[in-house]
């Protein structure tokens, strides 16, 4: 509503254990997504034998721990 609020709220996000907090959840969310994703892709009949599932899975978790040091790097102010 204001920049007293802002201000408060920046203050708020700009701590050590807030931005762990937000990184957890950020990486929560980008696994999620991005096994919805795969999960798509398994409903159209792809990649549905046990090696193809397992090395999706694996991609998976690459791509969203990828995309969660983006966000960690930004977050701490690397850029």
């Amino acid at each position: 509503r204001s920049e007293i609020s802002f201000a408060h709220f920046a203050g708020i996000v700009s701590h050590p254990f807030t931005k762990i907090v937000i990184l957890g959840l950020s990486w929560g969310y980008l696994h999620h997504f991005c096994a919805g994703i795969r999960h798509l892709f398994m409903d159209n009949h792809m990649a549905l034998d046990k090696d193809a599932s397992q090395r999706t899975a694996r991609y998976v978790l690459v791509v969203a721990l990828a995309l969660t040091l983006l966000v960690a790097l930004k977050l701490f102010g690397v850029f």
